[in-house]
This record gives C-alpha cells, sequence and structure tokens, in this order.
C-alpha cells in the first residue's frame, strides 16, 4: 500500500533588498544563509516525492525508512519556516517594538530591556533557535529555545520573531562573538512586520 502525497513543489521567497544592506551582517552572511534556506525547500521537496513510493504493505525495514523520512521531512519543513519568518521580519530599524508586539511586550515582559535580555540569554543557551512565540493557551507571549529547526515546538503556540543562532547565521562576521550578533538582529529587526503578523492572527494585547 503506497500512499497518495498530493503535494506541489514550493520554490524560494525572494530576499527583499533591505536585507543586502543590513547593519552588522553583512551581504556575504545573507547570501550564504538563503542558499541554506534554498536547500531546505529543496530537501522538503524531494522527500514528499520520495513518500509517494513508499510501500506500507511490504517487509518491516519499510517503516524504518518511512520514520527517517517523516523526521527529515520535519528538519526540512522546519528550516523552511523558520526561515521565511526570520528573513521577513529583518531589514528594520531596530529601536524598541511598536504597534501591537510592542504591546504584547511591555505587558508580558514588563519592559523592552527585559524582552530582549531573556529572548537573547535564550538565544545564547540554544543550540540552533529562539522564539518569542505567542502562546493562544495561556494568552501571552514567551520565549522558547529550539536546538534544531524541528525540536522542542510549542503546540498551539505561533512565532512572531524567530532568532537562528546556529553558527552559519553568524560566524563570518562576527566569528565566536554570537552575543554580538544578537545585538545586530536586534538593530535589524522590523516591528511593524511582527506587529502586522500579530494583528493578521488576532492577537490583542
Amino acid at each position: 500500500m503506497a500512499l497518495a502525497y498530493n503535494h506541489e513543489e514550493i520554490t524560494p521567497r525572494e530576499l527583499k533588498p533591505a536585507l543586502y544592506e543590513l547593519d552588522g551582517i553583512s551581504r556575504e552572511t545573507v547570501e550564504a544563509h538563503y542558499k541554506l534556506y534554498q536547500g531546505y525547500i529543496n530537501k522538503r521537496n524531494e522527500i514528499l516525492g520520495k513518500l509517494v513510493d513508499v510501500d506500507l504493505a511490504s517487509a518491516n525495514q519499510v517503516y524504518s525508512e518511512f520514520r527517517s523520512l517523516k523526521v527529515d521531512l520535519s528538519f526540512a519543513i522546519g528550516g523552511v519556516k523558520n526561515h521565511e519568518i526570520y528573513f521577513e521580519h529583518l531589514g528594520g530599524n531596530g529601536g524598541d517594538p511598536s504597534g501591537i508586539f510592542g504591546d504584547l511586550v511591555k505587558r508580558d515582559f514588563g519592559t523592552v530591556a527585559d524582552w530582549k535580555a531573556d529572548l537573547k540569554a535564550t538565544g545564547m543557551g540554544g543550540r540552533g533557535w529562539a522564539w518569542t512565540a505567542y502562546d493562544w493557551d495561556e494568552g501571552r507571549l514567551f520565549n522558547y529555545i529550539g536546538d534544531a529547526q524541528n525540536t522542542f515546538p510549542v503546540w498551539n503556540a505561533t512565532p512572531l520573531v524567530a532568532l537562528d543562532v546556529y553558527e552559519h547565521a553568524y560566524f563570518i562576521d562576527f566569528g565566536t562573538d554570537r552575543a554580538g550578533y544578537i545585538d545586530a538582529f536586534f538593530n535589524n529587526l522590523d516591528y511593524d512586520v511582527v506587529s502586522d503578523w500579530a494583528q493578521k492572527y488576532g492577537i490583542r494585547p
């Protein structure tokens, strides 16, 4: 028995011109980073194509293959989604968050400084990602840690800020200075984009 995976291949989103002129994050880094995102797109398309041909009625070892494909698919799709958030909300002037997101930060963290300190510490402790997400069950923002594209997801939480702390995101420009890179990340956030997302999702302070 083979499952019919009805899917269309997707293509990478184009980068905004502003991403080539970030403060402290070089064009070289952005271009190298974008290639990794393209790789996740390609891997997602490839795995979904392979899943079509898996015969679940054959020998038991098929299930090991099936598991491997499904795990790799979650990693690839996580890489796509995380990077699309990451690239889309860069290219701004940083500063203090405004709009809906700014109001949420002040309500749930007390001050902007406290939110940034908490997200920075989360990023310093993570091996791959740190997210500011809105938890629909608790009705508040929280900073979550992720060691890979597909580790530690929190169900019913919507990410609004995605901080990539894999070395590929900063090593060209900052070497081992991850903290310096995180500061640059904050300086380039476009909070209008983040607040627009919050409004679209129906998140209210």
